[in-house]
């Protein structure tokens, strides 16, 4: 996902800033660090408890699902389901195919659940006992359903569950026609990243377990989902339609994806197409087309052959909170990369890089965020660099994400649990613990072992890796485990002592920025001249002062800028904004950037300007730190544009701003 830089984090940065904690979690948290860091590490050392997704029964290693997994796992899912815009639900039934992990141990089988209305269980076609238990904080309510006799290893039993959600699911978001472009039709979409498909419907929701799926989804509006469609079987039934997926490569529940509405699609690559509302197709198509067969070709040589069939975009309603969201065969996307000028697509790059790294290859909880995301900024950017050629581009992204990276840091405190890259997830939401840290501090501990090898070694090591471990879960210690593997073969020995220096224990549990490296600013040193004019209240500025230049390079600059010690005075800023027509751009990226300028000079003529945004996007990488930054200014206008529109966020994005402007507590 990547609020990457998109939605992340890219997907880059999907995700903004973290947001301090109150005074009190925050000091409870740095107290806890050093004794959750210590956890996790005794853990993996004493025979690693947590397990391997193996044949074998393996422990439970994900804190955040109280599923039984380690008795029982899902390989298939039928979801037989009919979207209800009336009454804003799913209803229908869900089939799971969980096969024994024991012979005949294990007398019932425990799934997550959250808000779900649940009216009944059939163990393989039979009704079945089963209870729905008290609700815990945040990982839900566990359906338990009985298995008298269990089940011998390797036996697999069909549970089918007859449900509907409900409107305190936190996976959908529903619009009104009057939130969509043309009014036409309502829509919905679903997020059911981190751990949010439990609010659809029961289920192992962790991302240790991997499932095949079908699709058999009712509406009377087109529908996407996380598979290939299978149109020869789609059904007219009067006023709806039976629309079919397949996902035949096993995925984990949090990619399990819906979208439905007035949906029209464009071809976009020979195995692409653009998928958004009519009345944005043609410029989706135009921003898109030319460049997914780049992104494909570049990302194959690097890694393997894409192994997912199709590779298609959705361009989601401004609501959408991330800046892209890696489900397979449709990436969900925020319309902030439709800019008109191309320069925003390099979601594109992030999210396509999931396909092996996060989708294939995934992270078997959590605290494992790391390896989803900062593997996929590492490929994000050498999937760039390999198209805008050369390394100068690579560096160049990596400066910006360093940049994000500090931000974080600061914000959280350089000791915060938060910012190591394995993260003790025990009583944690993992929506609360995402921020750029496992993109950029991820990305470069990848990085570095890139650099550690040499480029040559390293790019044998990545289809081994990815190949090792396809359809496969795994954490930190299994990857390090991969890594000394492949490199202790004998044509590697004169890398014997280099290898020895990896600092491990370091790198996965310590505080703070990880050791920065030397970048090629090659790219970016004409945007630091430009800001160090900026310091003189004579300078002159001129259109043509960043007219040759690309929009990240103007982001580079305007960051530059945010970071001076003393700010613009208001009429530096206004001019800022007249001269390089950044108050009225229609790239978002931009018009943040330069709108956090403005707050910090304290030009009250930008704030209804900022308020405006705030209408426009849901995307959280620019929403939560302009709240922040117009709480600080104005907190009267923060709290009045957050009333106002309350209803257009997602129901994640919604959560983190109340919490982001303290008002949590009384929503």
């Amino acid at each position: 996902m990547w609020g990457r830089g998109l939605l992340r984090g890219a997907k880059f940065a999907q995700l903004s800033s973290p947001s301090p904690s109150s005074p009190s979690s925050r000091s409870l948290l740095s107290a806890a660090s050093t004794a959750s860091s210590n956890l996790l590490s005794s853990q993996y050392q004493r025979g690693r408890w947590f397990g391997s997704s193996t044949a074998n029964m393996a422990p439970i290693r994900d804190p955040n699902t109280l599923s039984n997994y380690d008795a029982w796992r899902t390989r298939h899912t039928t979801a037989n389901l009919k979207i209800d815009f009336t009454d804003k639900r799913l209803r229908g039934s869900v089939i799971l195919e969980l096969e024994s992990q024991t012979d005949k141990a294990s007398k019932e089988i425990i799934l997550d659940s959250s808000y779900v209305a649940v009216n009944s269980i059939k163990l393989n076609s039979a009704p079945s006992t089963w209870e729905t238990k008290a609700r815990t904080e945040p990982n839900g309510s566990p359906v338990h359903i009985a298995v008298p006799e269990g089940a011998a290893k390797g036996e697999v039993v069909k549970v089918e569950i007859e449900l509907a959600t409900t409107d305190k699911c936190t996976a959908l978001q529903w619009l009104t026609p009057a939130q969509t472009s043309n009014k036409a039709a309502p829509f919905m979409f679903s997020q059911c990243q981190a751990i949010h498909a439990r609010s659809l419907f029961p289920c192992q929701d962790t991302p240790d377990v991997k499932s095949t799926y079908d699709f058999n989804i009712t509406s009377p509006y087109v529908v996407v989902a996380s598979g290939v469609p299978v149109p020869d079987e789609t059904k007219d039934l009067g006023e709806e339609k039976l629309y079919k997926f397949q996902q035949k490569v096993p995925i984990p529940s949090y990619l399990f994806a819906l979208s439905s509405g007035d949906i029209a699609s464009a071809p976009v690559g020979k195995r692409s197409c653009v998928c958004t509302g009519p009345n944005e197709l043609k410029e989706s198509q135009w921003e898109l087309e030319g460049d997914m067969d780049k992104f494909l070709e570049a990302a194959e040589k690097i890694v393997f052959p894409y192994r997912w069939g199709e590779y298609n975009v959705l361009v989601l309603p401004p609501s959408f909170p991330y800046g892209g969201m890696e489900n397979p065969i449709f990436t969900f996307a925020t319309p902030t990369i439709i800019s008109g000028d191309k320069q925003n697509i390099d979601v594109i790059a992030h999210e396509l890089a999931h396909s092996w790294s996060g989708n294939l290859v995934t992270s078997c909880s959590w605290e494992h965020f790391w390896l989803n995301e900062g593997w996929t900024m590492y490929l994000e950017r050498r999937i760039l660099a390999s198209i805008h050629g050369g390394d100068a581009h690579f560096d160049f992204s990596a400066i910006r994400g360093w940049k994000a990276l500090e931000e974080a840091i600061k914000e959280y405190g350089e000791d915060h649990e938060f910012t190591k890259l394995c993260i003790s997830h025990k009583g944690i939401d993992p929506d609360d613990a995402f921020s750029t840290v496992p993109y950029e501090k991820g990305f470069h501990f990848v990085w570095s072992l890139d650099r550690l090898v040499g480029r040559e070694n390293f790019d044998k090591f990545i289809p081994y890796y990815f190949g090792k471990w396809s359809n496969k879960s795994l954490d930190s210690y299994e990857f390090k485990d991969t890594f000394l593997e492949f490199f202790s073969a004998p044509e590697y020995s004169d890398l014997k002592d280099k290898i020895a220096s990896i600092d491990w224990e370091g790198r996965f549990h310590s505080t703070g920025l990880p050791p920065k490296p030397e970048f090629d600013t090659s790219l970016a040193d004409v945007c630091y001249e430009l800001a160090e004019k900026w310091k003189s209240k004579d300078f002159t500025p001129s259109p043509s002062d960043v007219s040759s230049w690309t929009g990240n390079q103007i982001l580079v600059f305007l960051n530059a800028v945010q970071d001076f010690e003393q700010p613009l005075t208001v009429e530096q800023s206004q001019a800022l904004g007249k001269a390089y027509g950044l108050s009225e751009s229609k790239n978002a990226e931009l018009k943040a950037a330069y709108f956090h300028i403005a707050m910090r000079s304290k030009d009250t003529s930008a704030y209804q300007g900022v308020a405006d945004l705030l209408g426009d996007v849901g995307r959280m990488k620019f929403v939560r730190p302009l709240f922040r930054g117009l709480n600080k200014v104005d907190r009267e206008l923060a709290l009045k544009t957050f009333e106002k529109n309350r209803e257009f966020y997602h129901p994640i994005c919604r959560q983190m701003v109340e919490k982001d402007l303290g008002v949590a507590a009384a929503a």
